[in-house]
């Protein structure tokens, strides 16, 4: 029973402290798009140095490669890449020594004239969000024209537009097109009411388009996790206290009388000895 309970104790444990030994990613310029050749610098923003958080990747055709490996320039927990190329379009995250995971970005490198510069990180509830459809060479401030899911919004003349008090109807997919200079790639935009989030920390990062459904599905599981290990203590306890004692178990020992039957053998032995002596 002591080593059940000591087991869910550390997962409850586990649970409640996930938040503290997280690192957090961060890009820099803070952008989700960028045009072939620019300089991108990620740093993993960490509570716990010792935790030895490294920059890893997905891409189309790696798969969890290490900053400085192939790709990069790694030095302490951050790694910088001098001139991204298309192929370095893909997911990033933080990783710790023991396989915990940071929060996960997005990284789109277009080879194209246009980009849309979007929030790389989720945005919280309430916040101004301005969006930049920019143009590789300049002016780099024309008209633009954006879109969300596919559904035109409004068209601005400087390139920029401004989402006031965001929420979470907010989400979706964004580009924008400048006339004559072309379209930029869709970016996805996050919105968020929680300032901490819990992440998992032994699976491998999924792209953010499905990291929604990801992370109810690890929700569930800890939550079945937690009922499995409460359902266990309360029985392993129910056992232990209706366990027979050793008073229960003597009382239960039908009594044997070894006296009385020494009595009943001693007195054949007088009855057949006064029976020859009469004799």
């Amino acid at each position: 029973m002591e080593d059940s309970s000591l087991l869910c104790l550390l997962f409850l444990i586990s649970l409640l402290s996930c938040t503290t030994n997280q690192a957090r990613l961060t890009v820099s310029p803070s952008s989700s798009q960028f045009f072939e050749g620019d300089f991108v610098s990620l740093s993993c923003e960490e509570a716990d140095s010792s935790a030895g958080w490294t920059l890893r990747r997905n891409t189309s055709k790696q798969q969890r490669t290490q900053c400085g490996v192939r790709w990069g320039e790694a030095a302490d927990s951050s790694c910088s890449i001098s001139y991204v190329f298309t192929l370095d379009s893909g997911v990033y995250w933080c990783e710790s020594r023991e396989g915990a995971i940071s929060n996960m970005v997005n990284l789109t490198v277009s080879g194209g004239s246009v980009i849309l510069q979007s929030p790389v990180l989720p945005v919280m509830e309430g916040d101004a969000v301005t969006l930049l459809c920019e143009r590789k060479t300049t002016p780099s401030n024309l008209p633009a024209a954006f879109y969300k899911d596919g559904v035109f919004i409004r068209k601005q003349p400087t390139g920029h537009m401004t989402i006031q008090h965001v929420s979470r109807s907010d989400e979706g997919l964004y580009k924008c097109n400048i006339s004559g200079h072309g379209e930029s790639p869709s970016s996805w935009i996050t919105v968020t009411g929680d300032t901490l989030t819990c992440r998992p920390t032994t699976t491998s990062p999924l792209p953010p388009d499905s990291s929604s459904l990801y992370f109810v599905i690890k929700l569930l599981f800890y939550l079945v996790m937690f009922c499995v290990c409460f359902i266990s203590t309360l029985l392993m306890v129910s056992l232990y206290q209706h366990r027979p004692t050793g008073n229960d178990l003597r009382a239960s020992i039908p009594p044997t009388q070894p006296d009385q039957g020494l009595d009943e053998e001693f007195d054949d032995i007088i009855t057949d000895v006064t029976t020859e002596h009469h004799f």
